[in-house]
């Protein structure tokens, strides 16, 4: 495994940005974030999952009405202004959205207006209709499952008319034409959204930040990749899964955590040369610099569930074709730059797979200070190079949350005795970040979150609860130049800069 330049960065999902929109965005907000990296000695910024997301699933970015659709509530107004789609006195007088909490409902509805008047006003160019037939493999049907879903009211897919449940050539065709201006819509959001993030990444490369992606490993059933793509799905013959996917218990849930997707059908996956796995990876490889593979180990095995149990305790492991598969990976796209999400129960398959392919996998600091420190994976001192070290991630708490009600007594204990020092809560997130940093990991990164020294009232999400989750943002305050000065001289002193 080729070693890279040791680098940190900071894990803030686009949501989270300040704006005056309700929500953060892909237009200036996240390139002027790009630069205050930058500034700040940093090399790397990772979002969460940019998909669309739905509200009757908390607006979870893990759970998406489609694989490879742009959020288009990260659509900038402020882009569409400066392409003549906009007036800026049409985009002046917002509502009063919250500052410290992402409103996807309300941002949406002001939003769309808006975006249905950059739309009327567009005129399709070459670069629309080369965006078209580049993405068709899954753009055609996406859209025009987005219409459908709004004409029911939002009601799944499989309670449609059976003719388009089953997707009946001539049903299809009767709605391509009776919803051909909602799917235009969407067509001009879909192509925006690409232009925007195209704009970022370009201002990333500039600014020297990495820009680093996160693949969720499962897509939500009513979706329109289970729609259009059911073969490679494990259904019944009503098109309802047969089982779902999950995690058995662990740190995060005594009962394991039951995600409810769909899981796949290998065996027809196999058979079409994994083509929807190499398509949906390139998608994400061409949005982002490096792609995080969420539940990494789920492509060599998977926690089978059946359907319609409470929890995911009754599950069993089932194996992937996976040497098949990770031989289409490296034949369809040779040296993608990957990151395995590695946390939980790690089988030595799993770790053989990802030196095989020289894939870094994770450490997560948090998870260090229980009992068995020596032998922690987590712990600094058995870091080695090829790995990403955060304090935590999207689905912790802070670090000064984790330190006040998460941590048991031992664990308070145990990292004190590790920095050989007393600790107030207070010197808890520097003192976890400064163990990141010097650590020997190539990659360091810290939500930001962390550097602000907030508590769980900023965590970004609680697995297994339903709703409250996805909300915080910062606050234009939060990117002060004493931040700006205290990130760049940590990176300086631990060789990150």
């Amino acid at each position: 495994m080729a070693f890279l330049p040791r680098k940190s960065g900071v894990l803030l999902h686009i949501s989270s940005l300040p704006g005056p929109w309700g929500i953060g965005d892909i237009g200036p907000s996240a390139r002027d974030f790009s630069a205050f990296l930058a500034l700040s000695g940093q090399k790397l910024w990772q979002v969460l999952p940019l998909q669309e997301t739905s509200p009757a699933l908390g607006n979870s970015p893990y759970s998406s009405p489609s694989a490879f659709a742009g959020n288009p509530l990260f659509l900038s107004l402020e882009d569409l202004v400066s392409r003549g789609l906009l007036n800026r006195d049409e985009i002046a007088p917002s509502p009063l959205f919250s500052e410290t909490r992402a409103e996807y409902g309300r941002a949406w509805e002001y939003k769309r207006k808006l975006l249905e008047r950059a739309f009327g006003r567009f005129t399709p160019d070459e670069g629309y209709f080369f965006f078209l037939e580049e993405q068709k493999f899954w753009l055609n049907d996406y859209v025009l499952f987005s219409a459908l879903k709004e004409r029911f009211g939002g009601i799944p897919w499989n309670e449609w008319p059976e003719e388009l449940k089953f997707r009946k050539v001539d049903s299809l065709l009767q709605a391509r034409v009776a919803l051909k201006e909602a799917s235009e819509f969407r067509l001009f959001l879909q192509y925006f959204f690409s232009l925007q993030m195209k704009d970022l990444r370009e201002a990333c490369r500039q600014s020297g930040i990495e820009l680093m992606g996160d693949l969720p490993i499962y897509v939500n059933y009513d979706s329109a990749d289970v729609w259009s793509h059911r073969e490679f799905f494990a259904l019944d013959g009503d098109l309802l899964p047969r089982e779902v996917a999950g995690v058995p218990p662990d740190y995060f849930s005594e009962t394991g955590q039951l995600w409810g997707n769909p899981l796949y059908n290998w065996s027809a996956l196999e058979a079409d040369g994994f083509s929807w796995w190499m398509n949906r990876l390139k998608h994400s490889l061409g949005l982002f610099d490096l792609v995080r593979i969420d539940h990494f180990r789920g492509l060599l095995a998977y926690w089978a569930v059946p359907a319609g149990e409470e929890t995911a305790e009754k599950g069993l492991w089932r194996e992937v074709p996976s040497r098949n598969f990770f031989n289409s990976l490296q034949n369809s796209l040779p040296g993608a730059s990957l990151v395995a999400e590695n946390l939980g129960i790690i089988t030595r398959d799993v770790t053989e797979a990802m030196t095989a392919l020289g894939l870094p996998g994770m450490a997560v600091i948090l998870f260090a200070f229980g009992g068995g420190m020596k032998d922690n994976p987590h712990i600094p001192h058995n870091f080695s190079r090829e790995l990403v070290a955060y304090t935590g991630t999207h689905d912790n708490n802070t670090a000064l949350g984790w330190f006040r009600s998460d941590a048991e007594e031992e664990e308070r204990e145990n990292l004190k005795n590790y920095l050989g020092r007393d600790l107030e809560e207070s010197d808890v997130p520097d003192a976890l970040i400064r163990l990141v940093l010097s650590s020997v990991a190539d990659r360091a990164v810290i939500p930001l979150q962390d550097y602000l020294s907030l508590g769980a009232e900023s965590r970004m999400n609680r697995p297994s609860t339903p709703s409250g989750n996805w909300e915080w943002r910062a606050g234009r305050g939060f990117f002060s130049p004493a931040l700006s000065e205290r990130m760049k001289h940590l990176a300086g002193i631990y060789g990150r800069d």
